[in-house]
């Protein structure tokens, strides 16, 4: 304990100022904190026994507590913004079994419902006279939205939509809220009118009666199992047997059919139907944020407070964090944990901005939109569930409990990787947008690209490097960049030449394809993170902080160019020669950053019942937090210590004559 105070009390680092930058200033903090220790001091979430409920009581425990935040604790805290709702689900932890009524089926009634269908639907689905969910993804299509196999066919006669499951594999998998909770659906679907398949459009379907939730006619709905993890989300199936619904319970707001059968074409692009799952994925990078985040809190922490090999005699054994590996380890994750941040930030500001334009049908902003956040989504994604491994491995055999909280952290984020897109898929869509620009750069000079892509006109490595100039390392990663996506239109344009059509010449270049859009994905952090820290907030903070920021941000750019030095070498952008002196700014920035490593994680500002980790307590009492979670094992309370097995089988084996 003295160990972790005496570090805080060294740090320079202005903790409060950080925090308040973090999550948008002082009111948003203490507005955070007041919801927190409402929770905290609120019975109904109680974590004592936590790690040691079963699944189907973790899941009633889930619904307890969801129905309690919406029934009491958010009308009595007034809790009505995104923030609030997004501090309250934060804290309370664990996954919440009703977040997809309010993640995924609100908003895309909000954003692909007619002004009739909104006033219609919100006022119940707000209520909570019902409970939504999204059911797209299908036992045999995923990612591939195009490929679903549930039909929508039209019955001009009655008026009705006729929904149906012709398969096995297009029966609902997976969809959060549906197993248990659902009453209504948004059922992404084929609608075919006149013999006509007009592709993908989103219904709103009833699952479930209002009066005692028996399952409606035509429907088998239920639970898909025991997962990897989320034990308290119902994640459903969802089978269709020729069920009937009304002919406005199409989503209109972009494609309509009319009463005779007529389809009325999107006034814009399909592609907007897409909105609420790029939502999602600009959402899920700030989710990677919180959740690499947390489990550095814990190593860094515990890495302080622990203590491993006495190097010199009389002297203490050596702190975990004052081995040049751990530092190494951990800060260039911190380093990551930022970057991973600020390009959070951008990307969901990029979808409020494209937002705004769809609403006056401005569509200029959706390629780059739409290319960005599957990027974004998939490395961040990648990048926190290898951290938080990362992290669990730092602290030794104690970071294997359950107690430790990475168990908990890692199951929740490597579900990320796959689902609102596998991360292969989504990279491989980056890529096409990069390909699309770049030959329209090769066939119009007069074409200006995006800002993130304007390294495709001309990409040049600075005379007189300094690794430590954010625009020198800029400019290193534009011609990293444009090296890489060259590379993969090459193979492309290759494979057509040879008589390949274009899948199996797209298909024959995806390691290069998956290559380019990696690497212009980690260009866009990079520049996110530059940009940020030369903003006016950032400006604004105390001298240190700023150092601190500019070293971490040196870290992050400088450690990717070090991990994939041929990328780089092999674009002309960096010499062989030249990876020493790399090396050496790297581990001069992690020496600077070290004294300020606890102070950096206590501004992420995460009280102890949010991380449920014995390790990663606040107060640095670590060994007395794991002897007092042990005290709480069924397993050690049976009379006199003695468990029913001794009894029933290894009495027998002690006894045995052999």
């Amino acid at each position: 304990m003295e160990t972790i105070a005496a570090e805080r009390k060294a740090s320079k680092l202005a903790t409060k100022e950080l925090t308040y930058f973090l999550y948008g200033g002082e009111e948003m903090v203490l507005r955070k904190r007041e919801i927190e220790n409402a929770v905290i001091s609120d019975p109904t979430y109680d974590i004592t026994k936590y790690h040691y409920l079963t699944r189907e009581e973790l899941f009633e425990q889930a619904v307890k507590k969801s129905v309690h935040s919406i029934t009491k604790l958010m009308p009595e805290l007034d809790i009505l913004g995104v923030f609030e709702r997004h501090s309250l689900t934060s804290v309370i932890g664990g996954e919440n079994p009703l977040s997809l009524h309010t993640d995924m089926f609100m908003p895309t009634i909000t954003g692909q419902g007619s002004d009739e269908q909104q006033e219609k639907w919100l006022p119940l689905a707000t209520n909570y006279k019902i409970i939504g969910c999204y059911a797209q993804t299908e036992m045999g299509h995923g990612t591939y939205v195009r490929g679903l196999e549930t039909t929508a066919t039209y019955d001009p006669v009655k008026q009705e939509f006729d929904i149906h499951s012709p398969t096995l594999t297009s029966i609902k998998w997976w969809p959060g809220t549906l197993g248990v909770n659902a009453t209504h659906a948004i059922v992404p679907a084929r609608l075919i009118t006149k013999g006509e398949d007009k592709g993908i459009h989103n219904f709103i379907v009833q699952l479930r009666s209002l009066d005692n939730h028996t399952a409606m006619k035509g429907i088998t709905i239920g639970d898909i199992g025991p997962k990897f993890g989320y034990a308290e989300m119902d994640n459903g199936f969802l089978k269709f047997e020729h069920v009937r619904i009304p002919r406005d319970n199409l989503l209109m707001r972009f494609s309509q059919v009319l009463p005779d059968g007529t389809y009325v074409r999107p006034k814009t692009s399909s592609k907007l139907s897409y909105g609420t799952m790029v939502l999602i994925r600009a959402g899920l990078s700030k989710f990677s944020f919180e959740m690499l985040s947390r489990a550095l809190t814990i190593a860094i922490r515990y890495s302080i407070v622990r203590r491993q090999t006495q190097n010199r005699p009389g002297e203490a054994e050596t702190q975990l964090l004052d081995y040049v590996n751990q530092q190494h380890t951990l800060i260039t994750l911190l380093a990551t944990v930022f970057g991973i941040y600020f390009v959070s930030q951008d990307t969901i500001q990029l979808y409020v901005k494209t937002q705004s334009q769809l609403n006056e049908e401005n569509m200029e902003l959706l390629p780059e939109l739409h290319a960005s956040s599957s990027g974004v989504k998939a490395i961040s994604t990648n990048l926190a569930s290898q951290g938080i491994e990362t992290c669990r491995i730092a602290c030794g055999g104690h970071g294997y409990s359950l107690s430790s909280g990475f168990p908990f952290l890692y199951q929740s984020t490597t579900p990320s990787m796959t689902y609102e897109g596998d991360n292969n898929v989504l990279l491989l869509q980056t890529a096409r947008y990069l390909i699309k620009i770049r030959k329209e750069v090769q066939e119009d000079p007069s074409y200006s690209p995006p800002d993130n892509v304007n390294y495709l006109t001309e990409a040049v490595r600075p005379r007189n490097i300094n690794f430590r100039s954010p625009q020198h390392q800029l400019a290193l990663y534009q011609c990293m960049v444009r090296a890489c996506v060259d590379r993969a239109a090459t193979k492309v344009s290759q494979g057509e030449k040879i008589g390949l059509d274009y899948f199996d010449a797209w298909n024959a270049a995806a390691v290069e394809l998956i290559q380019c859009a990696e690497a212009h994905t980690h260009y866009v952090m990079v520049k996110s993170f530059i940009e940020n820290i030369d903003k006016e907030e950032v400006r604004n903070m105390s001298p240190y902080n700023q150092f601190i920021l500019k070293c971490l941000s040196d870290i992050f750019s400088l450690n990717y160019i070090l991990n994939k030095s041929g990328l780089f070498i092999e674009a002309g952008a960096i010499y062989g020669r030249e990876l020493n002196e790399i090396r050496e700014v790297i581990q001069s920035q992690i020496l600077e950053v070290r004294p300020a490593a606890v102070s950096l994680v206590d501004a992420f500002d995460y009280p102890d019942f949010v991380l449920r980790s014995v390790l990663g307590r606040k107060d640095g009492d670590v060994y007395t937090a794991m002897w007092e979670w042990v005290q709480h094992n069924p397993r050690n309370k049976h009379k006199n210590g003695v468990h029913p097995v001794y009894k029933k089988y290894t009495r027998k084996l002690l006894r045995a004559k052999m």
